[in-house]
């Protein structure tokens, strides 16, 4: 076992990351409150509070291009699966978390995840009711397990940000990172310990706060969303829930307060000016970069030369392939608030955020009323409002 101990199984050099005891981001623990699944900016619009267009759009919003509405009728295969019964008896494993949380993450690799970190599962991390029917929500798991899967690099250089191909990118890493936190989930329970899945068809945590805690990333300008270290904007994550003893990681800090203090790339080309161009506030007790969620929903469900938006990571710096030079800025950029700033100003002068149109692979169809049509109205790169 010494050799398995020592073998790296990590994809990105995670080891080389500065771990804190906490996040980069200032969370008011005590200060922070639960929230209500039923008022996230998607349910509002399909409960219409953003009006009748939105809300029919919003009715249509995963199916309205094939490819997305395809991953999206697979992942609701998933929506009963997130748990079920644990083994009455414990399996005969090791008493050293350490060794389970190592287990437990090269099974995810195994089953083909991007990235995955551990934590203790944060109270204020867990929806106090479910959508759609306000089901009080009771989970009282110990430990959180982080899973992020790519949205496919080579798409999101082809891609305008808002075009035909952005809902099956996000549908894509939703599916796949749902599917494996189920299985995940599962064996754990065969295990003998409770566990739950926790994805875009089924939730009962609020992701972000476990993906910092789980040293997954930092928060970044892109409203509620967190930044890895080497994926970038462009992942979807899924968790499991579970009372396995674990051992936690750490957060991380990667420098990316600072840069993304200097950058605002993705504020300046948001196409519905959802996202600031300002400092950080205090919302809910987490510091955090302000963003208008109802802008940002009305653009991504009510985009009519498009299915979906994801221009904020299209345009980010950090979404960039994992190649040695990639590799090499990046490993300056964590180090220095001097290559952040270089950083800053090289990504727009080599033209970084700019859509590739021949490498384009997906044919530009909107479903309308269950029958396929070539969209009415030409994409562009413009203001799409």
């Amino acid at each position: 076992m010494s050799g398995y101990h020592k073998r790296d199984f990590e994809p990105f050099p995670v080891h080389t990351l500065k771990r804190l005891e906490r996040p980069t981001t200032k969370i008011q623990d005590d200060q922070v409150k639960r929230v209500d699944e039923r008022e996230s900016g998607f349910n509002k619009a399909l409960r219409g509070d953003y009006g009748p267009h939105l809300q029919k759009e919003r009715a249509r919003f995963v199916t309205k291009h094939p490819i997305s509405g395809a991953l999206s009728w697979m992942t609701a295969y998933l929506r009963d699966v997130v748990d079920g019964l644990v083994a009455s008896q414990k399996a005969p494993l090791p008493e050293d978390p350490a060794l389970l949380s190592r287990h437990i993450k090269e099974l995810a690799y195994f089953l083909r995840v991007d990235a995955v970190g551990i934590c203790k599962l944060p109270p204020y991390a867990v929806y106090t009711n479910s959508y759609p029917n306000g089901d009080p929500v009771e989970l009282n798991h110990k430990y959180a397990i982080g899973v992020l899967i790519d949205q496919d690099w080579r798409t999101a250089e082809a891609f305008t940000g808002h075009d035909w191909i952005s809902n099956a990118m996000s549908f894509l890493a939703y599916s796949r990172s749902g599917f494996i936190a189920c299985i995940i989930a599962d064996y754990i329970r065969r295990l003998g310990y409770p566990a739950r899945a926790h994805h875009a068809r089924n939730y009962q945590v609020v992701v972000p706060p476990i993906l910092l805690w789980a040293g997954l990333g930092e928060m970044c300008r892109i409203g509620d969303c967190v930044l890895h270290p080497f994926l970038g904007p462009r992942f979807k994550a899924a968790v499991v829930t579970t009372d396995l003893p674990l051992l936690p990681d750490k957060p991380i800090d990667f420098g990316l307060q600072d840069f993304c203090s200097k950058c605002k790339k993705c504020a300046r080309e948001c196409p519905s000016g959802a996202l600031s161009l300002g400092d950080k506030v205090i919302f809910n007790g987490y510091e955090r970069w302000p963003s208008d969620v109802e802008k940002c929903t009305k653009m991504r469900v009510g985009n009519p030369k498009g299915s979906g938006c994801g221009t904020c990571i299209k345009v980010c710096p950090a979404n960039k392939p994992y190649t040695l030079f990639h590799r090499a800025v990046g490993w300056a950029v964590r180090r220095s608030s001097f290559a952040r700033s270089i950083a800053v100003r090289a990504d727009d002068l080599l033209g970084y955020g700019k859509p590739k149109p021949e490498n384009k692979w997906w044919f530009d169809l909107e479903d309308v009323d269950g029958v396929l049509r070539i969209p009415t109205s030409k994409l562009d790169s413009g203001d799409v409002n």
